[in-house]
């Protein structure tokens, strides 16, 4: 059932919190005084929607999310422009994501041109949370949770939607300097036929034990291969992976088993309006590995919402470290950084419509 009409409350926190120092925001460790709420029921369709104050839930211990794992969720950015505009970038694209993954794990579709409405007043809301500094931005995390209190293998007859908001910095402590990862060959984040494709909970929880191994070996995070012959370059565990060998920018296609994403999406139509050679194809570890020694490989970066563009200095697989670049970040990786964050804060035109103006 998916009804469109949603009437949203507004009760306002009466005591505010103080806000963070720009400069020490890290990522993910402060968070907004209010959140959007609203509820789905077989019933009732959406209901109950609120922008209240930013608050603990009381959910029963038989909640059907805790034991089936039914949650999903997005990532998206609101930016403070150049003219002191509330900016968003592609936010309508991050919530039809959102019902993408629903569909795949029997959940609600939420209705997008509605809760869009509400996001923009939320974000507007909290205006004086969005950071000025450069690099840093107000971080929305839409989820949907299941909360029907019932025991037994089957899509939930209840839900919970909401939105929380962090103003955050660099996601990465290196911040823009190229990143070290470690390629998994033992663990699978995904298979054919799974949930790969969707932004599920379950799927970071799967990745956590790779990430921590790698990280106490001094790695910044993790490059998935395929689960079935452990040779197909896949993802980062927080980003789409690129790689430009002879001058040709290569990604892994989508098939399933990887995330699509928004920015994956920004950086490959970009690279083809600056007519960069671009290939949508699988790419094997051997053969990244083997241009890197030969010099072909020039540039290796990851791209999500989180970190923008993350440039990869080093690759370490199977024991053996090969270096990108000579640990430094490649042209088209600076280019591809520059110009989304341009664009997100608008100084750069917007031929694809990507941003939204709130206000």
């Amino acid at each position: 059932m998916l009804k469109n009409e949603l009437d949203v409350r507004l009760k306002k926190a009466v005591t505010l919190k103080e806000k963070p120092d720009q400069d020490k925001l890290g990522f993910g460790q402060y968070f907004t005084d209010h959140m959007l709420t609203m509820k789905w029921s077989r019933a009732k369709g959406w209901h109950d929607a609120e922008i209240g104050p930013y608050a603990d839930f009381q959910v029963d211990p038989a909640a059907m999310v805790f034991h089936y794992g039914q949650a999903i969720f997005e990532g998206l950015k609101a930016y403070r422009g150049a003219d002191g505009a509330i900016l968003m970038y592609r936010p309508k694209d991050n919530l039809k994501r959102l019902n993408r993954s629903a569909v795949r794990m029997c959940m609600p579709r939420i209705p997008v041109d509605k809760v869009m409405q509400a996001m923009k007043g939320l974000v507007y809301l909290e205006r004086d949370w969005i950071p000025e500094s450069e690099g840093a931005a107000l971080y929305l995390r839409p989820t949907m949770v299941a909360t029907e209190a019932a025991l037994g293998l089957r899509p939930s007859e209840e839900y919970l939607f909401f939105i929380i908001m962090s103003p955050v910095g660099a996601y990465y402590a290196e911040g823009f300097n190229p990143t070290k990862i470690y390629v998994e060959d033992t663990y699978v984040r995904a298979v054919p036929g799974g949930v790969g494709e969707a932004k599920t909970a379950g799927n970071y929880a799967a990745s956590v034990k790779a990430l921590t191994e790698a990280q106490h070996k001094g790695f910044t995070q993790v490059l998935w291969l395929d689960a079935l012959e452990h040779k197909y370059i896949e993802e980062v565990g927080t980003s789409n992976i690129f790689f430009v060998i002879n001058d040709e920018l290569i990604t892994p296609p989508l098939g399933g088993t990887i995330l699509a994403g928004i920015t994956r999406d920004s950086v490959l139509q970009l690279a083809r309006d600056w007519d960069v050679e671009v290939a949508e194809r699988r790419i094997t570890i051997d053969e990244v590995i083997a241009a890197a020694k030969d010099g072909s490989l020039s540039e290796a970066f990851g791209a999500g919402t989180a970190a923008v563009i993350s440039p990869v200095g080093e690759l370490c697989y199977k024991g053996e470290t090969v270096s990108i670049n000579e640990g430094k970040t490649g042209a088209l990786s600076q280019k591809l950084f520059d110009a989304i964050q341009s664009l997100q804060r608008g100084l750069l035109p917007d031929p694809h419509n990507w941003r939204i103006r709130v206000a």
